[in-house]
């Protein structure tokens, strides 16, 4: 083993059932972002701990695993208080406060977003990070990434989901006082309106909006198999999607239609997803192991051109008729 021996306590979770996977959750998630840290979960005192080795130049990335809460070095079997900083560009309110049926737990969703971006492969890193939500809903993903410093994009076929996030986040936005500037606009097709396109651009201060140093979100309400059309190949560094699970909510494919099973909308969408996904980028997609199995997924990521990435423990319960697991792929070193 090698550096020194560090614990933490996972961040208590508003959700039950989600803060009883956690420890477990966080072993799997410091696994992938600090590959040989040998994490495990402990009990001390009663309490679970997540204790793994590292040098001390790896506590930044330890700073922002998604249910780290308080961070220790083991020392002689005593823990000392170790102080990190997660690197969070806004408030945690931007994801706590909106709640509705079929929203992805937030601290499953940075966990998704941190594994899915440690995926990525070594290449040079761009001044600010691009991350698309082909399946945003009303845009915890965008949300996370947007605290993480990243530029955020969404596609989410339901025009009233896209209008409830746009409400929001503006809101927010001027709650904050935080300088911005949107747009609206509506998009055709086939000589017909088709949908509506939500753009915001924002900073924390006047003159890095002017700049241009500020950050981007864009949210189209349209089915995700016409992410192309909006936003061009090669656009994005990291796709990072919650995939419906067959119980409360799913993706429809058009207002008033059926619904589209996982399979089938993996397999409807993949390649047009690969498209606007950049050369090193990552995909990382959770889903209901009882309407779509892992293997099929990866499966399906293959098939696409897709290299899924060799990763485990991440399955856990959400309900009795949901249990989550993810997968993770790069972009097609050559693209089919």
């Amino acid at each position: 083993m090698t550096g020194k021996e560090y614990a933490f306590l996972v961040h208590p979770s508003s959700n039950r059932v989600y803060g009883q996977a956690a420890p477990a959750l966080a072993v799997a998630e410091l696994s992938a972002l600090l590959p040989g840290a040998e994490a495990s979960v402990r009990s001390m005192g009663g309490v679970p701990y997540v204790v793994f080795w590292a040098l001390p130049d790896d506590l930044p990335v330890v700073a922002d695993v998604s249910s780290l809460y308080a961070l220790f070095e083991v020392v002689g079997g005593l823990l000392q208080p170790v102080t990190v900083a997660p690197h969070d560009c806004w408030g945690d309110e931007l994801v706590t406060i909106p709640r509705y049926v079929g929203k992805t737990n937030e601290q499953f969703t940075k966990l998704l977003l941190n594994v899915t971006m440690a995926a990525r492969r070594g290449a040079p890193k761009q001044a600010r990070l691009r991350v698309l939500d082909p399946l945003c809903g009303r845009g915890t993903t965008l949300h996370q990434a947007v605290r993480a410093g990243y530029d955020a994009a969404g596609v989410e076929i339901d025009g009233r989901d896209v209008d409830a996030y746009a409400t929001f986040f503006t809101t927010w936005l001027k709650d904050h006082r935080v300088r911005h500037e949107t747009e609206r606009s509506q998009f055709r097709r086939e000589g017909k309106v088709a949908g509506r396109r939500f753009q915001v651009r924002f900073a924390a201060d006047k003159a890095d909006l002017r700049s241009g140093r500020g950050q981007e979100v864009v949210v189209v309400a349209d089915d995700t198999r016409f992410v192309t059309e909006h936003f061009g190949p090669a656009a994005f560094d990291a796709i990072v999607a919650d995939l419906p699970y067959g119980v409360q909510h799913g993706s429809r494919v058009g207002a008033g239609q059926r619904e589209r099973r996982p399979a089938e909308l993996l397999a409807e969408a993949l390649t047009a997803w690969r498209e606007v996904l950049r050369p090193a980028g990552a995909i990382g997609l959770s889903f209901n192991v009882k309407t779509l199995l892992a293997a099929d997924a990866a499966g399906l990521l293959e098939a696409a051109g897709f290299d899924v990435v060799p990763l485990a423990g991440f399955e856990h319960r959400v309900d009795q008729a949901i249990t989550r697991d993810l997968v993770v792929a790069r972009s097609p070193t050559v693209t089919p």
